[in-house]
């Protein structure tokens, strides 16, 4: 478990799945979309929950609330670290409790939970226009010159479908 100011971070349990999802449905409302559905979103949290390679963890900005945060932790193998990788996605806070170290616990937590799992490194992907978000997880010591040499490292995606 994990703090920062009052605001707590924990590994959720399969018995949070829907305060799982549910977070995650509301972080789809906030980017605007209505898809996939709620039933298809608890559906996939339970999935991962039995996955080894992903965890889910979930925040409260104090003792006396509900999960107000979320933040999804998946595992890979690198071939360049001899070590596993993690990627850090789908961090969400509720409005109400942003600005109170919820987001702050949750990576907090992430990184934590990476080290223990034995990862040499953390990735994501983030809006360059999410100033809140970029801010955040440059406390946390994220930077786009995070591989070394120059210039700096892009995600690049493609949708296949």
């Amino acid at each position: 478990m994990s703090t920062s100011t009052t605001a707590r971070a924990w590994l959720a349990q399969p018995h949070e799945a829907e305060a799982i999802a549910d977070l995650l449905v509301a972080f789809r409302d906030h980017m605007g979309s209505d898809w996939p559905s709620e039933n298809a979103f608890l559906a996939s949290v339970e999935r991962l929950l039995e996955d080894h390679e992903t965890e889910f963890l979930l925040a409260t900005p104090d003792d006396d609330s509900a999960p107000a945060g979320v933040l999804q932790l998946r595992f890979r193998f690198s071939v360049w670290k001899a070590a596993p990788d993690a990627w850090l996605e789908d961090l969400f806070v509720f409005d109400e409790a942003r600005r109170a170290g919820v987001g702050d616990a949750l990576v907090t937590l992430a990184l934590e939970r990476a080290l223990e799992r034995g990862a040499k490194r953390v990735e994501l992907d983030c809006n360059e226009r999410n100033a809140p978000a970029l801010a955040l997880y440059e406390r946390h010591g994220f930077s786009a010159r995070s591989k070394g040499g120059e210039g700096r490292a892009l995600f690049l995606g493609r949708s296949l479908g």
